[in-house]
């Protein structure tokens, strides 16, 4: 089977590896992949944006499986297109993705299907958004209602600050993103990240991960799309996941059915695990990155069969079997990231790290020149470990990242420090 994956980040390049492996793969294309994805697969030049050239390129290629890796292209309907064209697609059509594009949208579903999550309210200007906060007092989140790039998101300690970033948002600092903001009560406990396959009726769980979005160690400074990530996440129990699966997954699963748009593709459930139990922080509409380095990497059944049975409505006939090992990633990011950054940098030692046992460099921003890797993005590698327990995979990820020569990169230094600190 030809398959074409859509994507260019850490999140693709971990997929593009997993799938490499099934022997069910023919040829593997990647639109438009990254320095280290045309290691296992055909990159090309393919504007996903429009629906009907990659319409095209599957009838010429004869891809028997499209997987869309990021979030846009199923906010744009990119699956509603292809399945019209009778071509299987991995990916959710786009009301059933609205789960991630809106957060209002995703709000207002738990609100209608009971399912947990923190008290909000959804605004469409600065002075009503200002008069909630005033009545609801500090700490409170405020978040742009579209997509972001896991960024849209401020934790305002005070009034004044959820004021400075409702005008912020208005004032287009997350672009039409900020068109509408959802304001919502703060919520204590631990983060975790639950995944579950769905084919429209029936529900696959896989795993759970924790990730570090803040850029600097011990969780400081701005939120990032991702500093590192772990799995499986300690604080997530049997019976806390199989909470997550009939208190979450299965009201959204129906909400998506009573809206006749079925969901096809993964549930990555962001949760804060509360002392009433698990609440819904938000949904994406595909994996995580960096969580799905780490999952791909503890993954030890062929993906290719799940993703086809989620594409097809069969997914009850599959099974997923995973690794007892922890994965760990630690993200690699060029100085400046979040904010402003240089390109064109380059990086030495790959091939060192691509020997060490158990470790995996996933590209995210890089290209290659003349042979030589280049990074021209923010977050640019995710060096991934395995290890007997989260201790041992943070040691191996560290050691391999000590091999990468890359003057201009940083990384925390502490991905995982919760899980070590359990396991001491």
């Amino acid at each position: 089977m030809n398959i074409l994956l859509i994507g260019s980040g850490g999140r693709e390049h971990a997929l593009a590896w997993k799938i490499a492996q099934s022997p069910l793969l023919k040829t593997l294309y990647c639109a438009p992949g990254n320095g280290g994805m045309q290691d296992m697969s055909t990159c090309v030049d393919l504007n996903v944006s429009d629906h009907e050239a990659v319409i095209n390129f599957c009838t010429e290629f004869d891809i028997g499986l499209v997987v869309v890796g990021p979030e846009a292209p199923l906010v744009d309907g990119i699956s509603d297109a292809l399945s019209e064209a009778n071509i299987p697609v991995f990916g959710p059509r786009k009301i059933a993705a609205q789960l991630e594009g809106s957060k209002g949208f995703t709000k207002d579903i738990c609100a209608k299907y009971n399912i947990p999550t923190a008290a909000y309210g959804r605004f469409d200007t600065a002075e009503s958004a200002k008069t909630y906060v005033a009545q609801q007092g500090a700490p409170i989140v405020v978040k742009a209602d579209g997509l972001a790039a896991g960024k849209g998101v401020v934790i305002a300690q005070t009034v004044v600050e959820a004021e400075t970033a409702i005008d912020s948002m208005f004032d287009g600092a997350f672009g039409d993103a900020g068109v509408e903001v959802v304001i919502e009560e703060f919520m204590q406990g631990e983060e975790a990240s639950f995944f579950a396959l769905c084919d429209g009726h029936n529900i696959l769980p896989l795993a759970t991960a924790q990730d570090h979005k803040a850029v600097g160690d011990g969780d400081t400074g701005p939120n990032t799309g991702g500093m590192g990530a772990y799995s499986p996440a300690p604080v997530m129990t049997q019976e806390m996941e199989e909470r997550v699966v009939r208190e979450i997954i299965e009201p959204t699963v129906k909400a998506m059915q009573d809206l006749d748009c079925p969901y096809q593709g993964v549930f990555f459930a962001g949760l804060m695990i509360t002392d009433s139990g698990p609440k819904l922080i938000e949904y994406n509409c595909r994996f995580g990155d960096p969580e799905c380095q780490v999952l791909m990497m503890r993954l030890s059944s062929d993906i290719v069969p799940l993703l086809m049975a989620c594409a097809e409505g069969n997914l009850s006939e599959q099974s997923a079997i995973w690794s007892h090992e922890v994965a760990l990633t630690v993200v690699l990011a060029a100085k400046g990231y979040p904010g402003s950054y240089s390109k064109g940098s380059f990086i030495g030692g790959l091939d060192k790290v691509s020997k060490a046992p158990k470790s995996m460099v996933f590209h995210a921003g890089t290209k290659r020149e003349n042979g030589d890797t280049v990074a021209v993005g923010g977050r640019v590698l995710n060096v991934t470990a395995l290890g007997a327990n989260t201790t041992e995979a943070q040691m191996r990820a560290y050691e391999s990242v000590s091999e990468i020569d890359w003057p201009e990169g940083f990384c925390r230094s502490d991905i995982g420090w919760r899980a070590v600190a359990r396991e001491k």
